[in-house]
C-alpha cells in the first residue's frame, strides 16, 4: 500500500477517526501519529483506558506494514502485546513505530507512546501478518 492510498484511508469513518488520532509522519521506517487524552479515552475512573493506547499502537504498526507491503499484499495485526507505564487524565499522546522485522509474511513493528511532556507511556510490540488483498 503506498502513502496516496493511506491519504485516502484517513478520511473513512471508524474508530482512528472516531478517538482523533493524527497522522504524523509516514515512511517505511518510521510511523508517527499523535491522539488527544479526553472523554472519549478514559476509563470509568477518569485515567487513559489501556484499549485506547493499544489501538494508537495497532494504528501505528498497520500503517507502517503497508507502508513496507509489496502491491497486492496488505498487513494485518495478528498479535500485540502492551505495557502501560504511566497513567493520564489528559493531554496528548505521541505514539512512534520502527519496524524490528520486515518480512514477506510478517512484520514486527515496537511503539513507544510519550505525553506532551516526552514521559513513556506505554510500549507496544505488534506482529502483523502479510496477506493478499482481500477482494472488495
Amino acid at each position: 500500500m503506498k502513502t496516496d492510498q493511506i491519504e485516502d484511508l484517513k478520511e473513512r469513518e471508524g474508530l482512528v477517526r472516531d478517538l482523533g488520532i493524527e497522522y504524523v509522519e509516514l515512511s517505511p521506517e518510521r510511523v508517527e501519529m499523535s491522539m488527544p487524552v479526553d472523554a472519549r479515552h478514559v476509563q470509568p475512573l477518569g485515567f487513559l483506558h489501556g484499549g485506547a493506547s493499544v489501538v494508537l499502537a495497532e494504528t501505528v504498526a498497520t500503517t507502517g506494514a503497508w507502508l513496507n507491503c509489496p502491491d497486492g499484499k496488505v498487513a494485518f495485526g495478528s498479535e500485540i502485546n502492551a505495557s502501560h507505564l504511566r497513567p493520564k487524565r489528559s493531554g496528548t499522546l505521541v505514539a512512534v513505530g520502527t519496524p524490528l522485522r520486515r518480512g514477506r509474511n510478517s512484520q514486527v513493528w515496537q511503539v513507544e507512546i510519550r505525553d506532551e511532556g516526552d514521559k513513556p507511556v506505554c510500549v507496544s510490540r505488534c506482529t502483523l501478518a502479510v496477506v493478499d488483498v482481500p477482494e472488495g
